[in-house]
């Protein structure tokens, strides 16, 4: 898991104000443009949004949904690209394709690239299932799929050299092949992903990526993020 990687590409500049002038503007008889010289700072704004907004969860979400934030998520496996895309997370995502990429997978099969920068395999450890049940994934278990990812390498490399093409390739890959992608959501939308991902019983790895989103959220909009850590993180509520 340490090779996985959030990095944020773009996000609205001044959130909290921004979030407070939707506010504001439900209720304002004037044009709330033209009062942007007299808006509240960032910080009091903040708390404006958590008091009238958020607190007692009133749930009135709607003036969330006006700013965003892009992130560039790498190196997660797929099974993670596909959990966080479902339960309406109300997300836009571009996904690296195995329909054009598949150098690397080829590189891998040459050894001029590490497999693991490849392919996902959880580490060495005690594990449970859904239902609460008990295992080890074993150094011994581990070398043996390991040892399966190279050999699926290998003839996804051969496939590749015999003509095929790499979207008919990709069918004999490992499932959880590395996958990078650029995922867009809202404060509202971030918010409702955490609930679901960040859970104690979420998979590792989604967990493991809502950790590293979660500091980015802190910084950008850092009075929401003290309430919703407060109230909703980790808790498993549900979404808003």
């Amino acid at each position: 898991m340490e090779r996985f990687r959030v990095e944020v590409i773009a996000k609205t500049p001044n959130p909290q104000q921004v979030i407070y002038a939707a506010m504001h503007q439900d209720y304002s008889e004037g044009f709330v443009y033209d009062e942007k010289d007299s808006w509240l700072s960032e910080e009091k704004c903040g708390s404006i949004i958590v008091k009238r907004l958020l607190s007692g969860e009133r749930g009135h979400y709607g003036p969330i949904e006006h700013v965003g934030i892009v992130f560039n998520c790498g190196f997660f496996p797929h099974s993670v690209m596909q959990q966080i895309r479902t339960h309406r997370t109300g997300i836009s995502m571009d996904v690296q394709s195995g329909r054009y990429s598949g150098i690397r997978i080829v590189e891998a099969a040459k050894g001029i690239r590490d497999i693991e920068e490849v392919f996902y395999l959880r580490p060495v450890g005690e594990y449970s299932d859904r239902q609460g049940k008990r295992y080890e994934y074993s150094e011994q278990q581990r070398q043996r799929d390991l040892a399966w990812c190279n050999e699926a390498a290998k003839r996804y490399q051969i496939l590749i050299e015999e003509g095929a093409s790499e979207e008919q390739a990709r069918g004999i890959i490992p499932f959880d092949v590395r996958q990078h992608w650029i995922v867009s959501f809202n404060a509202r939308s971030l918010m409702h992903l955490l609930d679901l991902r960040a859970k104690p019983d979420a998979q590792l790895e989604c967990q493991k990526l809502c950790n590293l989103i979660w500091p980015h959220f802190q910084e950008w909009v850092p009075d929401i993020a003290k309430w919703y850590e407060k109230h909703r993180l980790k808790k498993g509520r549900l979404s808003p």
